[in-house]
């Protein structure tokens, strides 16, 4: 549906493979150059009807946003180079153009080309949405290493006199960074410092490079609102790194750890530490599933809102973690969040306030259970071994005893022999 405003085709499933294919859906591209949105997400372009896109998407001087996501389904991985350069190519002279959502395509090694000289060369963007492009470690540095070049373009721009929007939002999950880009994504972030959201969920980085991340790229970013790093791996490396630069983000509004093995080894104390230190005052959301984070840990975070360490928070998720439903410091979190909400006088609206629905609980009884059955387990092993290694102790006495006996019998019969073949004198 389109407006004065806004251009869309957004979800039609158009497979649009030539120019003639583009005409009946474009009109108000040619009648109206003023757009500020526009949406061609969920069809399928080929290479002859994105160059016929392109020029009316160069004209719309007045474009603010787009969306490119899912625009290749069943095309060959050798028709979106160029597929892609015609619309990228086509947007660079646009000035205002600050939003470009290019998520589920498929952005590989034999694909990002044209994506890297877009980014690297577009100085007015503001916010990057790269969801579920395939990128894996390789392609996503040559990403970030993009971005950081990006971000000398913008500073020449300025020295210039220019007026040039700082890149504040990137978002890049389920694309299978993992740890071997997170030197090139930190040099990004560095050159980056005004990024206030960065959502990097299901990468598949691993605790060396999510200290990499944090100490060495996201340390400096100050102006971080929301960090999102859930379903990758922090284990005790990375719950220190994130402890450690966590309070130089005083404008925190919302951490996405979870499902992240950040409750292991003391990681939710440390995180509970830091968070106590007064300094992300501004805190709203916690998210927090599937860290393995037991009563204790969940005591931890309670005894920080008593505290009122945390004013602003409103919204802590937990589920999927190792404590009993009606633990009775969870039952206090609960209360103290509800309490905090009244006193706001806000209406709920899409899980804004309080606790998660814990559908999924490890109780802390049923892991002790299973902790005293292993015990038991490792107990009859260890027992059995012990009794396999007496049977084999004896029966290698009694071989032995056997033997013993079989030389000394042998020892007799040839003394007789030899007394025998002896005469009486």
């Amino acid at each position: 549906m389109s407006s004065a405003t806004t251009f869309s085709l957004s979800d039609r499933g158009l497979k649009l493979d030539t120019a003639e294919d583009t005409k009946p859906h474009t009109e108000p591209l040619r009648t109206s150059q003023s757009h500020t949105s526009i949406h061609l997400n969920g069809n399928t372009l080929g290479a002859p009807a994105c160059s016929a896109l392109a020029p009316l998407l160069s004209a719309q001087t007045s474009l603010e946003s787009i969306n490119l996501a899912d625009i290749f389904t069943s095309r060959l991985l050798s028709e979106i180079p160029p597929a892609l350069s015609s619309l990228l190519t086509s947007l660079l002279p646009l000035q205002n153009l600050q939003i470009i959502d290019l998520s589920d395509n498929a952005f590989g090694l034999n694909t990002q080309a044209p994506l890297v000289d877009f980014l690297r060369k577009h100085i007015p963007l503001r916010v990057l949405i790269l969801n579920n492009n395939g990128l894996g470690p390789e392609a996503g540095a040559l990403i970030a290493d993009a971005l950081s070049e990006l971000a000398d373009k913008k500073a020449e721009a300025r020295e210039e006199g220019k007026e040039v929007p700082s890149l504040e939002t990137v978002v890049c999950g389920r694309n299978r960074l993992e740890s071997g880009s997170m030197k090139a994504w930190s040099r990004a972030f560095t050159k980056n410092k005004d990024v206030k959201v960065v959502k990097m969920v299901q990468n598949g980085i691993r605790q060396t490079g999510i200290e990499c991340l944090l100490k060495e790229g996201l340390a400096g970013c100050e102006k971080l609102e929301v960090l999102d790093l859930q379903d990758n791996t922090f284990t005790h490396v990375g719950a220190a790194a994130l402890a450690g630069v966590v309070p130089g983000w005083k404008g925190l509004r919302e951490l996405g750890v979870g499902d992240s093995l950040l409750g292991k080894k003391g990681g939710m104390r440390m995180l509970c530490g830091a968070l106590g230190k007064g300094r992300n005052e501004r805190l709203r959301v916690l998210r927090l599933q599937y860290n393995e984070i037991d009563g204790k840990g969940a005591g931890d975070l309670c005894d920080l809102v008593k505290k009122g360490a945390l004013s602003e928070l409103r919204r802590v998720e937990l589920n999927g973690n190792k404590f009993s439903e009606d633990n009775e410091r969870v039952e206090d979190l609960r209360s103290l969040l509800d309490e905090r909400k009244e006193k706001a006088g806000e209406e709920e609206q899409n899980g804004e306030w309080g606790l998660d629905d814990f559908s999924d609980l490890e109780d802390e009884s049923e892991e002790e259970e299973e902790e005293d059955s292993e015990k038991e387990e490792e107990k009859e092993e260890e027992e059995e071994r012990e009794a396999k290694a007496d049977r084999m102790l004896r029966d290698a006495e009694e071989e032995e005893g056997k033997n013993v006996s079989q030389r000394e019998d042998e020892a007799v019969d040839a003394l007789a022999e030899k007394m025998g073949k002896t005469e009486m004198v």
